[in-house]
């Protein structure tokens, strides 16, 4: 079952179908930093198959360089990750190098969600225009030319909640209308990572879609509720640091595995993890940090940034965003982890006070539910970013899961 991931980013919902047995033919990104973290992550794949994973450790444990890894995979793998912006200019070209990869053989899915800042609640607020006229609304229609030439059976197209409401439901209208015109039938539905297993409360609209010949209808999901906690299951096996503390490289386990992370393949089978490194802070945010997990563990109230202690205060607007250091729920599952935790990590402060930081890259990411051996490329902030923009692997896998029974 083969398929095409557009607008990829750093390949959490391909990472859901591969888990599933789909096939990717081609990631389509126009982030460099995140076609680097998916021609890694396709590396780690390639070589998991031919029994030769240690040399995927080796480039985890920076004994061999990133050059050196993705010279070990064949030349056309490396070129499925397809590093551009998809507009009207850039589709011949792309299309060209997908139809190479595709040689002879079907696409029977296309997936992805077109960037949602345009679409997004907060980034409406932030435009004085509402983000009508930015541009990013309309790369639906590229995504409809994709299905036009590719005709694959079904596609899955995802985006966040704020999709509903943007232009009073015009836009969703638009897309509806043109995927119709594409020869297909489509529903959405607004789905929870949380209830996939992923220890996030994290809503996306998921728009599935079939060929007009197949009688399809939208599959359907159970609501699971979480079973598990950040702090005693997903966070539990991790070394103890302080702020401006960690390791970019290799990190070994303090704890053997849990079920949680047995269950949902977090660790997946390694004996060591990558990437846990938390970023600095300076003492005035520390402060903030002590008073805001005070607060959230021992009175299960969250901070008001206007009740802070006057010589704390650094922002002249005290009366939007007040919520803007927040501490990640330690007995149940974490708030929605978006792009701006590359920015600065105030609102997403680790529950343990003893620790006093904010999270690190891998606490992001297995909090978005990437297995350990995920490598982000380049640096922390960059990790972070794509981290905050991912679909989580586990939600995917389920949606996938059942994309697979239809097909």
């Amino acid at each position: 079952m083969n398929y095409i991931d557009l607008f990829a980013g750093a390949g959490g919902l391909s990472e859901g179908f591969i888990r599933a047995g789909f096939n990717p033919i081609a990631h389509v990104e126009m982030n460099k930093d995140a076609c680097d973290t998916l021609k890694t992550r396709t590396a780690f794949h390639y070589l998991k198959e031919e029994n030769r994973i240690e040399e995927y450790y080796d480039y985890l444990k920076q004994k061999i360089s990133r050059d050196n890894l993705w010279s070990k995979i064949p030349e056309d793998l490396i070129n499925s990750v397809i590093n551009s912006e998809i507009s009207q200019e850039t589709l011949p070209t792309i299309f060209k190098k997908i139809d190479k990869q595709l040689g002879k053989q079907k696409v029977d899915l296309v997936i992805g969600g077109p960037p949602c800042q345009a679409y997004s609640v907060a980034g409406r607020a932030r435009d004085p225009k509402g983000m009508s006229e930015d541009p990013r609304n309309h790369l639906y229609k590229y995504y409809v030319e994709f299905l036009k030439r590719y005709k694959p059976k079904m596609f899955v197209f995802e985006n966040v909640p704020g999709i509903l409401s943007a232009n009073n439901g015009g836009y969703l209208e638009l897309i509806f209308e043109a995927v119709r015109e594409a020869g297909y039938e489509l529903d959405k539905k607004v789905l929870n990572a949380k209830n996939f297993g992923v220890l996030q409360d994290r809503k996306r609209v998921i728009i599935i879609g079939w060929k007009k010949n197949l009688k399809f209808k939208y599959p359907h999901f159970e609501e699971n509720q979480p079973q598990y906690e950040i702090l005693k299951d997903l966070f539990s096996d991790l070394p103890k640091i302080k702020n401006g503390q960690g390791e970019w490289g290799i990190v070994k386990y303090t704890k053997e595995t849990n079920e949680y992370l047995d269950k949902y393949s977090i660790r997946n089978g390694v004996t060591f993890t990558s990437q846990h490194i938390a970023r600095p802070n300076n003492q005035n945010d520390l402060e903030i940090y002590k008073i805001a997990v005070n607060k959230w563990v021992n009175e299960k109230k969250r901070l008001n940034y206007d009740e802070l202690p006057e010589r704390l205060i650094r922002h002249s607007n005290t009366k939007t965003f007040k919520n803007r250091f927040q501490v990640v729920n330690h007995i149940g599952v974490s708030h929605t982890v978006v792009a701006h935790i590359c920015a600065d990590g105030h609102y997403y402060i680790h529950p343990d006070i003893k620790q006093n930081r904010s999270i690190t890259v891998r606490e992001a990411a297995r909090i978005q539910s990437f297995p350990d051996d995920y490598f982000f490329e380049k640096s922390r902030t960059t990790a972070f970013k794509q981290i905050g923009n991912a679909v989580p692997v586990l939600m995917a896998e389920g949606i996938a899961n059942k994309i697979k029974e239809m097909l």
